[in-house]
């Protein structure tokens, strides 16, 4: 974690390309930032310069572009616990092909490019 002091935190993330983060939830906030790359969450894009917040308890989750994602994650804590949520056993099997899928081209992938986001 590059900054962590009582009352507060800051985490990198670093997702590989493809890479579906699974269902979770955090017991406090989230205020997340995209330096580099892309995240699909559900219907919506997101790419570097956005950014999300996610509350306490509400599960979520999300897919690294195709370039991967580079993130920086805020809370308002320096301790806090990850629930990961329960899906269908199909589910898990679908998330796990992709792993094996792309473990080879991540092996060699580097993070994605950090680029100025345009001024809207």
């Amino acid at each position: 974690m590059p900054y962590r002091r009582e009352g507060m935190s800051l985490a990198r993330l670093w997702v590989k390309s493809g890479f579906p983060l699974p269902l979770h939830s955090h017991d406090c906030d989230c205020l997340y930032y995209i330096v580099a790359g892309s995240i699909r969450m559900g219907t919506e894009t997101l790419s570097a310069g956005d950014g999300f917040f996610v509350a306490a308890e509400v599960p979520y989750s999300y897919t690294a572009g195709p370039e991967g994602a580079e993130v920086l994650e805020f809370r308002g804590t320096d301790r806090f616990n990850i629930r990961v949520r329960d899906k269908p056993v199909a589910a898990w099997e679908k998330t796990a092909a992709v792993l094996r899928e792309s473990h080879s081209r991540w092996r060699e992938e580097q993070p994605p490019v950090r680029r100025m986001p345009q001024k809207r």
